[in-house]
């Protein structure tokens, strides 16, 4: 996924040079002939770059294009991530096609949202109700037995490109992918989330991968099948979750539509999880949002307290995404979700508030009526209740 890049170094190696210049001449490109020249050879060396784990080279690039020739950075990031996601092989003297995706599963709960390894039974549903619902006839897959959170996802594109071609070779033995979990991030806990289904798709070259692909296909049945057929072998994964599952499709696609879905979920689970826990309706609640800078304009917080009190009992950040900016009419689309839960009293601080957080916790702190940014402190719980430290 693109990223945003700060550092620049003063020398970067010849790969790393070639590649800049390859991305430039694509940004360039006047044709689609000279479109397919160009993005042939960058291909060709990224591919070599991902195989000899060459991390440092794809960055390096990337760092130094960002500064110099922002058009150029994302077309270099655009075929990264579509060389680490995709590939081509033999097999029993056929041409194959293989892509990694991602079926991402929105959730929230007052406790600890799950992560970790699927049980065999969970692996063989959902593999067959993602063949039947979300991929095209004739498609080989297989997945991960494993149910990631955020921080357990591939942190790198070579990472990336070596899962693809694991994932690729379980799903022609038709087999899952035994993961091996050591390493793996401990999973922080948020009050909304998102969960992933990490798998690879096989197809016989020039032949359709998804289901909207087959003339009688489209995304919005697919996306209802896998929801109606697939959703009720997400609920013992999920115990005490509300969840919403998401369009599978390619990797780094999936992964930025569940970045920008989850902002509005995590809203709608504030409000539903505050209502429970504090017993009261949503017209008696006020939302307050501010603007938080570092360099610039990074995300706008949302902190969460009773109408007739000052004090603040949650907050949400919504972070933005991609092309985003001041001049983006994110507040409205901030306010319209609180407006449909429910909310009456609505406070927005257009001043920028600093980039801060809690020195003992590390929590975002959030903006209250006042302007001051604090804190957020739930009310005392019963010794029964579950923890609220929910950030």
């Amino acid at each position: 996924m693109k990223r945003s890049r700060f550092a620049s170094r003063s020398r970067i190696s010849a790969d790393a040079t070639e590649l800049s210049r390859l991305a430039s001449g694509l940004a360039e490109s006047g044709s689609k002939i000279e479109d397919a020249y160009w993005e042939g050879r960058l291909a060709e060396l990224v591919d070599s770059l991902l195989q000899s784990g060459a991390e440092d080279d794809l960055n390096a690039a990337l760092d130094r294009l960002f500064d110099t020739n922002p058009t150029a950075h994302d077309e270099l990031a655009d075929m990264i991530e579509a060389r680490a996601e995709t590939g081509a092989l033999a097999h029993a003297g056929q041409d194959f096609d293989i892509l990694l995706f991602a079926a991402p599963v929105l959730a929230w709960s007052r406790y600890s949202i799950p992560s970790g390894a699927l049980p065999k039974a969970a692996v063989e549903a959902l593999t067959t109700q993602l063949g039947a619902h979300a991929f095209a006839a004739g498609t080989q897959v297989a997945i991960a037995d494993y149910l990631f959170s955020p921080d357990q996802l591939p942190r790198s594109f070579c990472d990336t490109w070596q899962l693809t071609r694991e994932l690729a070779a379980a799903a022609l033995e038709g087999r899952a992918l035994a993961l091996d979990t050591r390493g793996l991030d401990e999973t922080n806990r948020f009050l909304s989330d998102v969960r992933y289904l990490v798998g690879a798709v096989v197809i016989r070259r020039d032949q359709p991968i998804f289901r909207w692909n087959e003339k009688d296909g489209s995304r919005e049945s697919a996306q209802k099948e896998w929801i109606k057929q697939g959703g009720p072998n997400l609920e013992p994964l999920l115990t005490g979750c509300a969840y919403q599952p998401l369009l599978p499709d390619a990797y780094h696609a999936a992964c930025r539509a569940a970045d920008k879905a989850s902002r509005p979920y995590s809203l709608r689970a504030s409000v539903a999880f505050l209502q429970t826990t504090l017993g009261i309706s949503a017209d008696k609640l006020r939302a307050v949002i501010g603007p938080f800078h570092d360099q610039r304009l990074e995300e706008y917080r949302i902190g969460f307290g009773p109408r007739d009190r000052d004090n603040l009992h949650h907050g949400v950040v919504w972070p933005l995404l991609g092309t985003e900016d001041e001049n983006t009419d994110v507040v409205g689309e901030i306010e319209a979700v609180l407006r449909e839960c429910g909310l009456k009293e609505i406070v927005f601080h257009d001043h920028p508030f600093p980039f801060e957080f809690c020195d003992d916790c590390g929590m975002p702190l959030y903006p209250n009526a006042e302007g001051e940014v604090v804190h957020p402190e739930m009310p005392e719980q019963g010794h029964d209740a579950p923890p609220q430290t929910l950030h």
